[in-house]
């Protein structure tokens, strides 16, 4: 009866991919960390669009543009998304610093951002700041890494998963 349960909690919860600042590098390891995701989000610096169209083959992305990607291409990327998925609300933007709005006062139950390249969540306000790292080229001594959502019951949490490269 409780492997019934677990896995009946397991088919009401949402998975989400979170990548970022892949810069031009979308590494297999990745691929397979995000495989099962029901949802990707790219918090930007992606680089390179055929980044993204391998990411659509895996499940629905929803991208943002980072302060490397330009061109016509990463022009027709907005700055900032939302994704609503099992009850919630997830903002996304790269730049954390440049966040315009106070998350929990506009119902954004999770906010993704990228362009540090350092994982890190924290929890404020009943908001969950979250930034996977980067999935990219390895930068000084930063772990490389990608971060998976659950929702579940209207509710989400994060964790890493760094990649062995």
């Amino acid at each position: 009866m409780r492997a019934e349960l677990e896995a009946q909690a397991i088919l009401n919860s949402v998975r989400i991919g979170v990548i970022a600042d892949t810069h031009g590098l979308l590494r297999p390891e990745a691929i397979a960390a995000l495989r099962g995701s029901d949802f990707i989000i790219h918090a930007g610096d992606i680089d390179e669009p055929v980044i993204l169209e391998n990411l659509s083959a895996l499940a629905p992305v929803t991208a943002v543009r980072g302060n490397v990607d330009r061109g016509p291409w990463a022009k027709k990327l907005p700055t900032s998304a939302v994704l609503e998925v099992g009850g919630v609300s997830i903002y996304v933007i790269h730049n954390l610093l440049e966040l315009d709005l106070k998350p929990q006062a506009a119902g954004f139950s999770a906010v993704i951002s990228g362009h540090t390249h350092v994982p890190k969540q924290e929890n404020k306000n009943g908001v969950l700041y979250f930034n996977p790292g980067s999935a990219g080229p390895r930068r000084f001594q930063l772990p490389v890494s990608v971060g998976r959502l659950v929702v579940h019951d209207a509710k989400v949490s994060g964790e890493f998963v760094e990649l062995r490269v």
